[in-house]
């Protein structure tokens, strides 16, 4: 399984000698060893690996990863550029078309929002195969409360964009006057038309990091094998 290696170690680095942690590896380590779980191995800690903690703009919140082959990679409503779109993430590109404009790309692989301060966190990191929610409640919940409490202790302008109701039970760890909040029914297309579309995060996060001094998220997806 990897590590974290970047600037999250330190402020996460307690979390690794805690008893649910240990239990949780164990865990995780067994599924790995019996089952097909996703992501793979190696790829598990990659929203934290893309974005350093001192370059986190804006974070996203997500639930368990995609659970069918070749999807998930380590960042919440990405895939690998090589399988099909998920539908949740067609709705968030058509918002995102209809909110700032972007063409609607050939591909779901987010990671150019990873690399621009975009923390793509769901926040169970591992899923079996074919089974959403199966990792639910074997301690990573614990895990990325840690990471969301880490966040909520910068002092300095950062956005959480919370989709659906799980994203936002967090919003009680959020207290810090220097975030922006967004929230919004989440884009998957059993809620996506209860308020998802039009609710414009794209060009309202923006619209706060611009307000206070930052560059803007480039947010266009580009097309791949074109």
């Amino acid at each position: 399984m990897a590590a974290i290696s970047n600037d999250w170690l330190g402020p996460m680095s307690e979390e690794f000698k805690k008893p649910y942690y240990r239990k949780l590896y164990e865990t995780v380590k067994h599924e790995y060893e019996t089952r097909e779980v996703y992501p793979a191995p190696d790829d598990i800690f990659n929203a934290f690996a893309f974005t350093p903690l001192k370059d986190v703009k804006v974070v996203i919140l997500g639930q368990d990863p995609y659970h069918e082959p070749g999807q998930a990679h380590g960042l919440c409503f990405s895939v690998r550029p090589e399988v099909d779109t998920p539908p949740s993430l067609v709705n968030i590109y058509k918002e995102l078309h209809e909110d700032c404009g972007c063409y609607i790309p050939n591909n779901g692989y987010l990671k150019k929002w990873a690399d621009q301060g975009v923390l793509l966190l769901n926040t169970v990191l591992t899923v079996r195969a074919h089974a959403a929610h199966s990792h639910k409640d074997i301690g990573w919940e614990e895990f990325t409360d840690a990471a969301i409490r880490v966040l909520n202790a910068q002092d300095r302008p950062m956005v959480f964009i919370l989709w659906g109701k799980p994203a936002q039970m967090k919003k009680a760890m959020l207290n810090n006057p220097a975030h922006l909040i967004l929230e919004s029914p989440h884009p998957s297309p059993l809620s996506a038309y209860r308020g998802f579309f039009g609710s414009r995060p794209f060009s309202r996060t923006n619209k706060f990091l611009t307000a206070h001094g930052l560059d803007p998220i480039d947010w266009q997806i580009e097309n791949i094998g074109e």
